[in-house]
């Protein structure tokens, strides 16, 4: 019984620890909007997800981002906010990182369409509420529960 209980608020959990990682990596790519030959990332949150729900209950999520591990291909451009600073001890290593399709190419080469990405982090939070939204309910109900009320 309470194996079940958490499992359902585990999973919970580190889709919310994803959503987070998400709204940063969306943030990077608005800030760097107007930034010549910046090349936009995201993640599959599907695919980290089942990757992370994968690893199985009771398991450290944390990927290995050491310096070392990564590709020197962190910037584009030396002016560029790096990725990698974020990710150090996060859900993410870089490899999983996808490039966002450019829609209309661009002159200075930046792939970040701008209305996409306000439209992507508007969405992210939404979910990312919605997330946290059920996990505070499901501990409402749990304490309820053990009170007795």
């Amino acid at each position: 019984m309470f194996a079940n209980l958490s499992n359902a608020l585990d999973f919970q959990a580190k889709g919310l620890v994803l959503r987070s990682e998400r709204q940063r990596i969306l943030a990077s790519n608005i800030a760097n909007a107007d930034t010549p030959g910046f090349a936009g990332r995201d993640i599959n949150f599907k695919q980290a997800m089942e990757k992370a729900t994968s690893q199985g209950a009771g398991k450290d999520l944390s990927l290995s981002t050491s310096q070392s591990a990564l590709p020197q291909v962190n910037k584009t451009h030396a002016r560029h906010i790096s990725i990698d600073q974020r990710l150090e001890g996060s859900e993410l290593n870089k490899s999983e990182l996808d490039y966002t399709v450019q829609t209309q190419p661009t002159m200075d080469r930046n792939s970040v369409d701008l209305d996409r990405e306000r439209a992507t982090f508007v969405d992210n939070s939404v979910r990312y509420e919605a997330t946290l939204r059920f996990i505070s309910g499901s501990s409402k109900t749990l304490i309820s529960a053990i009170t007795g009320q």
